[in-house]
């Protein structure tokens, strides 16, 4: 594991610098599927440093990646990665955005690295060994009463209206008068969880890239993880709840109302 750990290391620290050195600069934005999904050419010259890392070291291993997709082979091992999440975030020269890379192997995540170059946050977490932020050991918060939590949310960029939609799942918890925050960086929202900043996370439609390497995290750091109906959590279902574990239920009631 130590060989991954470097090879994880070395293609998030270097995504990083690059991130750092177009942060506020000038740089190409397109459009996706909608107009409000961006994809700057930073996110391509992040994907293609840190695919190039991988594939030096573990050309046989399989790789799915935001924007350039899937690199199957037949192995057992896949890196999954998001080169810049937070992509909005970045394009607009807010420094809530991070490079996002988790390992999976036979289906499990094993270890995950989420890294905010321009906070000097590097969150990291392999299994069994705990979670950490830069070089100190964290874990969730110990809040066990819903109202006085703290919660984050994001939104997809598409979504219905109606029972149990993104919009009425976020309007029973603000009638319930507890705080809730929008970042725009599912992974960091996972990573602010597992450290204790936020006492729980939901949010509606992900992908693979957003969560492999939070959800590690936030294992290790003692949290809990689920889909809506409280089956376990994976990374390629469509809800996501990520909590402290003492919250866990009490969010979930109001979800299902």
């Amino acid at each position: 594991m130590q060989d991954f750990k470097k090879v994880l290391y070395s293609a998030s620290l270097e995504a990083g610098e690059i991130i750092k050195k177009y942060f506020g600069k000038i740089f190409q934005i397109e459009s996706k599927d909608i107009i409000s999904n961006l994809v700057t050419e930073v996110d391509k010259i992040s994907e293609a440093k840190i695919i190039d890392i991988i594939q030096k070291h573990f050309p046989s291993h399989s790789i799915l990646s935001e924007e350039i997709g899937s690199l199957e082979q037949k192995s057992e091992f896949k890196w999954i990665i998001d080169p810049i999440d937070g992509t909005i975030n970045f394009a607009h020269g807010v420094p809530i955005c991070a490079v996002s890379i988790g390992l999976e192997i036979d289906e499990k995540i094993v270890m995950g690295v989420v890294y905010n170059p321009i906070a000097n946050e590097f969150f990291f977490a392999e299994n069994n060994s705990g979670s950490y932020l830069n070089d100190n050991k964290i874990f969730v918060s110990k809040e066990n009463n819903l109202r006085k939590s703290l919660l984050v949310t994001g939104f997809p960029y598409n979504y219905s209206s109606g029972k149990n939609s993104p919009i009425d799942v976020f309007g029973k918890f603000l009638n319930l008068d507890i705080p809730i925050r929008r970042l725009g960086s599912a992974a960091l929202d996972i990573c602010w969880t597992a450290c204790g900043r936020f006492d729980g996370f939901w949010e509606f439609r992900l992908h693979p890239w957003d969560t492999a390497a939070g959800v590690i995290i936030l294992n290790e750091a003692g949290g809990k993880l689920s889909d809506f109906s409280d089956n376990p959590y994976s990374i390629y279902g469509k809800q996501i709840l990520a909590t402290n574990s003492l919250i866990h239920k009490q969010m979930l009631d109001v979800i299902t109302i």
